[in-house]
């Protein structure tokens, strides 16, 4: 299987790229070939033979994703997996490659691949890196409902069935959006405690958009996706959710603003998943109802 990888960067962490590069590139097996996006940013020079593409602005998480995605041709049609990897990351192992075309060809409805995030100093997983409701051991592989966006592995076949990433939602909640149309066409997703990206441990709440875009996308997300029955019942056990959890009053007023904007505004089509999928994420442990 032919192995690609998309990096998208920012240009404020050459050092850090120019590391994960090498990581790349010590992959056991066929070289994987990597594309560079800089989204709104120059790139820094870069090894010879990575693809780049220089965006004149920055359009966003998932939108920089999906030009990558297309640097490989429709779809990324010229591979068969391509890694979306993190430029401040660094594969841990050098048969991480290797592994997932093992992991693909084994499972033909194997769709996407989180990997285990673990900080480079102390080892550790967060457990908002597990992508499931039992997350208190992250060294357990298992079935899963979504992914990790700066560490995972998708068959680019899920693209040319469902498309790629929600241009509109620019950061926060894009890989589920992504996962659970994958799971309505009858793709699976595994989380693998062997495919490890080593990441330095940051608050997501660093981003100064965070608190909008999560309330905002998580609308949206829940109006694209679910059976109009549920979109009440989601939407309402994370507001009382985000409640509980007594975030400061400026990040609530931005949470708030951003679950109005979530309404008024619209996230892309309308595209209800069906009720046997809601079937499937509930017995793979995370009913979307949360």
């Amino acid at each position: 299987m032919k192995v690609g990888a998309v990096v998208l960067t920012m240009g404020n962490r050459p050092e850090e790229l120019r590391a994960l590069l090498d990581s790349v590139a010590k992959q056991h097996g066929d070289p994987v070939e990597v594309v560079v996006v800089g989204n709104g940013s120059p790139l820094p020079a870069l090894p010879e033979g990575v693809r780049t593409v220089e965006l004149p602005e920055n359009v966003g998480i998932p939108a920089g994703r999906n030009v990558g995605i297309e640097a490989f041709g429709p779809g990324g049609s010229e591979v068969d997996v391509l890694l979306f990897l993190d430029d401040d990351g660094l594969l841990e192992r050098a048969d991480t490659a290797e592994l997932c075309r093992e992991a693909f060809v084994r499972d033909q409805k194997l769709g996407i691949i989180s990997f285990r995030i673990a900080d480079p100093e102390t080892g550790q997983t967060q457990r908002r890196h597990v992508p499931r409701l039992r997350a208190s051991d992250p060294l357990r592989s298992s079935r899963v409902t979504t992914f990790l966006g700066g560490a995972n592995a998708v068959r680019t076949k899920v693209f040319e069935e469902v498309g790629g990433l929600p241009d509109d939602f620019f950061y926060a909640h894009e890989e589920t959006d992504l996962a659970w149309r994958a799971l309505d066409a009858g793709w699976m997703i595994d989380y693998r405690a062997d495919m490890v990206l080593l990441h330095p441990t940051h608050a997501p709440s660093r981003h100064a958009v965070y608190h909008r875009m999560v309330a905002r996308n998580r609308v949206w997300l829940a109006r694209r996706n679910l059976p109009a029955p549920l979109v009440p019942v989601y939407l309402g056990v994370w507001f009382l959710l985000t409640l509980a959890r007594r975030p400061s009053r400026p990040a609530l007023r931005a949470w708030l603003g951003g679950f109005k904007e979530g309404w008024t505004t619209s996230g892309g089509p309308r595209r209800p998943m069906k009720w046997r999928t809601v079937w499937r994420l509930t017995r793979l442990g995370r009913p979307p109802v949360i």
